[in-house]
Formats: structure tokens, sequence, C-alpha cells
């Protein structure tokens, strides 16, 4: 993978932190997770408030799909900022502030005056607190999965790992069942008067109860220990230059998963809704209602999913999902096309196969790094290819069914960012109960002295 160096992996579990302060930290990456995706989830599904009071006029809904583009591509920026400022002042450090920035900015958006009040000022402010909330999601990902991964015992890191992405599904869970509570109770006028404010309010509490959370833990144990031993990078630019230079193998290996992961994700839970809404007529409380069993079904299932990758590791789970979705995307599109209990059937049965791959994240990506750039590597690799093939994917399948009169194209797009994960899955090494200390790659060392050991026998 890389040419420094080959650690020893080892699989003891000398050093685990205590249940509690485990616990703890699984509670502090989650919760950070479950805020950012609840803001997405939020934004989103109040794209015709957020367009009545801050984008009148002809192209209004460009103007808020803006703000919601703006903050994927401003996630870079602050991976490239965050990332190797976390392996050089700490994790927690880093995720304390990053926390409080999505939270802040996000409650902001819910007290910002409308256009009628202050005119074009109103969807400036508006797009600036989305730069800051992607600014600073950049480096809350790539961060929290570092932070769990780094704090699991090396045994269960798949299980204790897979939380992270069940706080995504509880977030964005939970913004479809507030939106759709307040529209509930308060009727279309006076949601779109007041009420779209309210959800976007409820943003800061969370947040400010994972900062509590977070400034009440120590580092996690693989910093601590690299601060101990002087090991850890002394200059955030050093480490930035050194991931680039050294570790391409692995970053390019990362983005190619994540690819896979992310055009799965974006075009199976963010545009599923208006798919299902504008191919076979489905109401928006059917796709609501469908969003949300699916959802639901997928969180029961991560936890089992990530301690599945504990006994029989990454990488089979991995080909089980990637090939899974090749395999049965277009069958279980044309199920959903059928009505809206089909519909449901073949969500859930694709959500079910993807969580595969998303209740492994936190043990498979942050261990692809040594200790000493984690941080950067997860946060640089992951939101440059988030970016750039996860927020453009429901833009893009909707562009090419519109060009295409083919409804079949999300399907199409999940087969062939599956086939990307392939190829790149073959350069991953299997990090199944490796620790995730010192300066060299997980398994690194165990994966050259298989390769010799074929080569000799060959």
């Amino acid at each position: 993978m890389t040419s420094v160096p080959a650690g020893e992996g080892t699989t003891g579990s000398e050093g685990d932190a205590p249940p509690s302060v485990l616990r703890r930290a699984v509670a502090a990456s989650a919760i950070g997770n479950a805020t950012e995706w609840f803001d997405y989830g939020v934004y989103a599904y109040l794209t015709t408030e957020i367009t009545a009071n801050f984008f009148p006029g002809e192209f209004g809904t460009l103007g808020t799909l803006l703000g919601l583009a703006v903050s994927f591509v401003l996630r870079p920026l602050g991976g490239i900022v965050w990332g190797p400022l976390g392996d050089r002042i700490g994790r927690q450090k880093v995720l304390s502030l990053t926390i409080i920035l999505m939270g802040v900015a996000t409650f902001l958006l819910g007290v910002l005056p409308s256009f009628a009040t202050i005119g074009i000022w109103a969807p400036i402010l508006l797009i600036l607190l989305r730069v800051v909330q992607g600014f600073s999601t950049g480096g809350e990902y790539g961060g929290a999965a570092t932070f769990m991964a780094e704090y699991a015992p090396d045994r269960k890191r798949g299980f204790w790992g897979s939380f992270l992405e069940f706080g995504t599904l509880a977030g964005l869970t939970l913004a479809v069942l507030v939106v759709f509570g307040l529209q509930t109770a308060l009727g279309d006028q006076a949601m779109e008067d007041y009420g779209w404010r309210i959800p976007f309010m409820l943003a800061l509490p969370l947040a400010l109860i994972g900062l509590y959370i977070r400034t009440k833990l120590e580092d996690t144990p693989v910093f601590r220990e690299l601060e101990a031993t002087g090991e850890k990078e002394e200059a955030a630019t050093g480490a930035l230059k050194n991931l680039l230079v050294v570790f391409w193998k692995p970053i390019l290996a990362l983005f190619g998963l994540v690819i896979a992961l992310n055009v799965t994700n974006y075009t199976l839970l963010t545009y599923m809704p208006t798919y299902l809404q504008n191919t076979i007529g489905l109401s928006s409380a059917e796709t609501d209602t469908l969003a949300t069993v699916g959802q639901v079904v997928m969180m029961v299932f991560i936890p089992l999913a990530g301690s599945l990758s504990d006994r029989i590791g990454r990488k089979p789970c991995w080909w089980i999902s990637l090939i899974g979705i090749f395999v049965l995307a277009i069958p279980m599109y044309l199920l959903m096309a059928q009505g809206v209990g089909w519909a449901i059937v073949g969500f859930t049965v694709l959500g079910l196969v993807y969580v595969l791959q998303l209740g492994t994240i936190s043990a498979t990506f942050p261990a692809m790094f040594p200790a000493h750039v984690r941080f950067a590597g997860m946060a640089i690799s992951y939101n440059v290819a988030t970016a750039a093939f996860g927020g453009t994917a429901p833009l893009i399948n909707d562009a090419l069914i519109g060009a295409t009169g083919d409804n079949l194209w999300p399907a199409y797009s999940m087969m062939i960012a599956s086939a990307v994960g392939m190829v790149a899955l073959i350069f991953v090494i299997e990090t199944k109960g490796m620790s995730l200390k010192g300066r060299d790659i997980p398994g690194l060392a165990e994966f050259e002295s298989a390769k010799a050991a074929k080569a000799a026998a060959s």
C-alpha cells in the first residue's frame, strides 16, 4: 500500500477503555453525526418553505438548492483544514469546535430574517451560514469516525463503530419526523410563516449536548500514546504534505470506496422520495412513510452489520454489499415501480444490503491510515469524494432521467459506483482485530508477510 516501513499488527485488547468511557465516546461521536444529518434532512425537507422566505421569484428553488450544494462544496476545504489540525492538536479539541460551529450555524438559520424583512441580505446570510455549516462538517465526520475507531476495542471495532452511522440515520429520521409532525400540527400556511424555523433551532440543543459529552472525555488512547512518545505530527502542513506524498495509495483506495458508498447513499436515501413522487406518483406523505420505515429497519441492522465484520472481516462485508447492490439494483427499482407497498419492500431490501457498507465505515476507513495522519487521511479523502460524487448524485440522476426518459438511471448509477468500489476494494488491507496504534498502516505487516509467503509457495 505504501513505502513506509511495515508495522506490527496486534490483536490484543490491552489498554481498552472502560465500558462507561467507551459508551460516552460512542455517544460523543454519534451525536455529532446525528446533528449534521438532522440539519441536511431538515433543509432538504423544508425546500418549499425556505424558497418562499429567502428566494422568491422564478428561480427560487434553484437558490435554495444552491444553499444545500454549497455546504457540500465546502466540505473538502473543511477536511483540508480540520484533518491535519486534528492530527496535531488532537481529535477531541477539533470535534468540540466542529460540533458547536455546526449547531450555531444551523440555529442562526432558524432565526434569520426573511427576504421580506431585509431584502437581498437574507439569501446572502443564508448562503454564508451554509458555508460555515459545510466547512465545519468537513472535519466532523472524519474526526468522529477516527475518534470512535480509536476508542473502540480492536476485536469489537466494527460493532462499536457502527453506531456512528446509527447516528446518521437517527438524524435523518428525526428530521423527517419533526418536519412531518410540525406540518401536520400547524398546517401549510403557518409552516411557511414561522413553523419552518423550529427544526433548525432544535439543532443547537443537540449540539450543546454533544459538546458537553465531548469536553468531558479525554482524547483517544491512540492519540495520547502518540503524544506520550513524541510521534504525533507537530505541524498541520507537514501532516498534509506527508499524507499526499507518502499515502496516496490508501487515499485512492478510500476514494473509490467512498464513491460506491455515497452514490448509493444519496441515490437511495436522499433522492428516493423525489424519484418515487415523479415516477410512480407517490404523495409526499407516502414517501415520508417509506423513508422512515426503511431507515428505521436499517438502524436496527447497522449494529449487526458492524458485529458481523468483527467476525468475518471488513472486506467480506463490503464484497457482499457491493455485489448485492450491483445484482439487485435493477430488479428492486422495477419492483418499486409497482406501487407503494412494493416500493417499501424494494427500498428496504436495497437498504439492508447497503447496511453492510454503512455499518462498517468506522472500522474500515480510519484503519487505512497510520495514527499520525489518520484524521487528515479520513477527512480529506472522504470529503473530496463525497463532494464530487455524493452530493451531486441526486442532480445527476434527475438530469439523466430527463435527458433519456429512462427511469432506471438511479439503478445504473448505483451499479457503476459499486463496480468502482469493487476495484478499489482489491487494494484494501483487511484490518479485522488489528491495533490502530503507531505510525504504521494497520495490518500492513501481515499483508506483506502473506504476500511473500504466497510468492514463495508459488
